[in-house]
């Protein structure tokens, strides 16, 4: 009897490892990889992306209304929908199909070794800031430790292996070559951060215990439908609220861009905070930077927004705020928007236009 038990335990972790990887791999490619693969090829022959999801073609973000919230609500959830709902399944499952010892040998010790395969992972993912946060809620619901989890979510966004070579061909090698740069400092900034001042024990126990899920009484899959159902009932609410908002009042964090403005100290401060705050969809930085720089933005607010406007959200910060301690986020999005000024910084030093 114990034997058969014991078999069949077994069998249930291996299939749920299985149904992971068959959601992420075919889910990832299907609305990451793929799509992708044939924008490289446009971008390096337009060198473009289109025009600003903040300002279109133009010069200023539209006046604050109702109008722009939804307008702006309805072009970004339209672009990132389907990674969304691929985030919710894979911040459930990894509460609920991955076997919890295995996880927390791999990403559950608060050292550089969890850190790393944390960023690493994350490198394929290619997920937004936002995309990247219901991940995030279920990698330390399952007991990740707090590096890993910043590693993950933060790298996700910033070493994107797509924006990163949209980058390049749409602005030139060396805005790539920054990103990269500052982009692996920021994200093992992080994870130190994480695992040094955040406290382990003190954080949200998993929702969903991963052994509870192996109970002849629920099955396999069904606990994995009802943790993702739970999982975007608490984040996708509020995180709709916010993206509205913001979308609203874009045109009060990114003034109307011009040749008298756009190398000012103040306007470099303003948008390094701004892209701290903002929300945009996975490599919109890189038409938002294209067109502002052609409006007359200089090198140093360029380099701010191309790391900050991916790197954190204030939507992306109020998810991951359900699996971590609201005050060590704020100190979050504080070294991001200093990693911003940074980037900014060298990239005036550099020259790059």
């Amino acid at each position: 009897m114990i034997s058969t038990e014991r078999g069949s335990g077994r069998d249930l972790r291996r299939l749920g490892m299985v149904i992971f990887i068959l959601v992420a791999v075919s889910g990832v490619f299907y609305v990451k990889w793929d799509p992708y693969f044939a924008k490289a090829f446009h971008a390096a022959a337009a060198h473009t992306l289109g025009p600003s999801i903040v300002t279109g073609s133009g010069a200023a973000a539209p006046p604050f209304s109702l109008g722009a919230a939804v307008d702006y609500g309805v072009a970004y959830f339209k672009d990132i929908w389907q990674a969304l709902v691929v985030a919710l399944l894979l911040g459930a499952g990894v509460q609920t199909l991955l076997p919890a010892d295995w996880l927390q040998r791999v990403l559950g010790r608060a050292d550089a070794r969890s850190s790393t395969i944390a960023g690493i992972a994350a490198v394929p993912s290619m997920m937004c800031t936002c995309c990247a946060a219901p991940l995030a809620v279920g990698l330390r619901r399952a007991n990740a430790s707090p590096g890993a989890v910043l590693a993950y979510w933060v790298g996700n966004p910033v070493l994107n292996p797509a924006t990163i070579i949209f980058l390049g061909f749409v602005l030139g090698w060396g805005w790539a070559l920054l990103r990269i740069a500052t982009g692996l400092v920021l994200v093992a900034t992080l994870a130190w951060y994480g695992n040094r001042y955040i406290p382990h024990a003190d954080l949200p126990r998993p929702a969903v215990q991963p052994s509870a899920v192996r109970q002849p009484s629920e099955g396999l899959v069904t606990s994995w439908l009802k943790a993702a159902l739970r999982l975007a009932i608490g984040l996708v609410p509020e995180y709709l609220v916010i993206v509205l908002i913001l979308g609203a009042v874009r045109s009060l964090l990114f003034p109307s861009m011009s040749y008298a403005i756009g190398g000012s100290l103040l306007l470099f401060v303003l948008l390094a905070a701004a892209g701290t705050l903002f929300v945009i969809p996975t490599a919109g930085e890189v038409p938002i930077l294209q067109t502002l720089i052609g409006f007359g933005l200089g090198s140093a607010g360029a380099g701010a927004l191309m790391l900050t406007l991916p790197a954190v959200s204030l939507p992306s910060l109020w998810m991951v705020g359900k699996a971590l301690p609201r005050k060590n986020l704020a100190v979050v999005a504080a070294i991001v928007f200093g990693f911003g000024l940074i980037t900014g910084i060298l990239a005036l030093l550099f020259g790059l236009r």
